[in-house]
This record gives C-alpha cells, sequence and structure tokens, in this order.
C-alpha cells in the first residue's frame, strides 16, 4: 500500500428499506418481497458483493414501486366507488322519499 493511497469503498447502496415499509401498509402481498430484498442490501455490501447488493437493491425497488401502483389503484377505485355508491343513494333516495 502506498502512502496516503486511500483504498476507493464503493457508493453505498440504497436498500429502499422505507418504501418497501410504506409499500406493506398499502399491499402487502408485493411488499414482503421487497423487503426481503431490502433486507439482503447491507450484507451483500459487507461481503464485498457491490454487484449483488445493487440487484437485491434494484430488486426491492421495483417489488415497492409495484405494490405501491396496485395498493394506490386500489384505494382509488374502492373510493370512486363508494363516492359512486353514495351519489348514487343521495339522487335516488331523494326522489322517491317524498310521499306527499
Amino acid at each position: 500500500m502506498q502512502p496516503g493511497y486511500q483504498p476507493q469503498q464503493p457508493p453505498s447502496v440504497d436498500n429502499n428499506m422505507t418504501m418497501s415499509i410504506v409499500a406493506i401498509f398499502l399491499f402487502w402481498p408485493l411488499a414482503i418481497p421487497a423487503i426481503i430484498n431490502a433486507s439482503k442490501v447491507n450484507p451483500l455490501l459487507q461481503q464485498g458483493d457491490y454487484a449483488g447488493a445493487q440487484a437485491a437493491a434494484a430488486e426491492s425497488k421495483k417489488w415497492s414501486k409495484w405494490a405501491l401502483i396496485v395498493g394506490i389503484s386500489w384505494y382509488v377505485i374502492v373510493l370512486v366507488c363508494c363516492l359512486l355508491g353514495g351519489l348514487a343513494g343521495v339522487v335516488g333516495g331523494s326522489t322517491s322519499t317524498s310521499s306527499y
């Protein structure tokens, strides 16, 4: 090792654990693989497997995004259906309840 030479550390890899945990509240079946892959990133970095850590982080991000997309879409669909059902009940109920 030469004097003044610092061994180059590979840049850190974001494990996407936060996004995976948020995704578990929206759609847990797809968030579980995201959490599993996110938990693999740091041990792989400690072993020196930078490419494996990047691959696990990419898988975690992919599963998290799908869980977020499916979960948010599901909540929007439910909200629209509830609003339309409530609106139909109000409109339909107001015309049929007048008994003069």
